[in-house]
């Protein structure tokens, strides 16, 4: 198994159109896994890193690819606990994904939906105090990965988190494992594979950072198999 460089392989989820109870199903065994590996508090880590000298107590949150909106339905109920304000945007190219989320989120407010691509939105005047983007980056190519993090600092106010996953051998193997016990379909055993191979070391982020200029983040390793990557974007 050579992870030297990132694959260009691609994902069945990347076709915005897919739709269906085999997608749903996708959608919601990858929130659930995430929930029970601990890959949410990994983002919630980087939020509470970005606005622990704020005085704010009101933030506007983008997380981008926001898949069935399981993340935002975890910020709202943490923002709450806290005694903070959340107004939480989740983004997804795919109508049926948004449509799912919103299903699951009609006891939540302050959480609203966009079906968009993510370059169209980002590209508007709207501004965000962070943004979000949880096991999203590794479906781009290094040259889309540039100009959407370019986008992102552009358009928050403190600043983002990426969460996503590290490229490994030993990851790659332990997946097809976790495939068994969750007894997950083949779209998400195939795609989770390839999601993988997608994804990053260490070297990556530091090659983005370099590129873009960017000299005030945290690069950490998370367990499971992941980066937290916190990019400040005030001071």
């Amino acid at each position: 198994m050579d992870t030297t460089y990132r694959s260009d392989a691609p994902e069945l989820m990347d076709n915005f159109d897919m739709e269906g109870e085999v997608l749903r199903d996708a959608l919601d065994k990858i929130a659930h896994i995430n929930q029970l590996l601990g890959g949410n508090k990994v983002t919630v880590e980087g939020i509470n890193t970005l606005i622990k000298n704020s005085a704010k107590k009101s933030f506007k949150i983008l997380d981008v690819g926001c898949g069935n909106g399981d993340m935002l339905r975890e910020l709202a109920k943490y923002a709450q606990k806290v005694g903070l304000s959340f107004d939480l945007y989740g983004i997804d190219a795919n109508k049926f994904t948004i449509n799912h989320a919103q299903n699951l989120s009609v006891n939540y407010p302050n959480i609203s939906f966009i079906c968009e691509d993510i370059f169209e939105e980002i590209e508007k005047e709207n501004t965000y105090d962070i943004i979000l983007c949880t096991l999203t980056l590794h479906h781009f190519k290094n040259e889309e990965i540039i100009r959407l993090l370019s986008d992102f600092a552009k358009h928050s106010y403190l600043g983002f988190v990426i969460n996503d996953l590290h490229r490994s051998a030993i990851a790659y193997y332990l997946f097809n494992a976790l495939c068994f016990v969750f007894r997950l379909n083949n779209m998400s055993k195939q795609d989770g594979l390839i999601s993988i191979l997608r994804g990053f070391k260490r070297e990556d982020f530091l090659l983005f950072s370099k590129q873009l200029h960017f000299h005030n983040y945290l690069l950490n390793w998370r367990w499971a198999f992941r980066y937290q990557w916190i990019v400040t974007t005030y001071g």
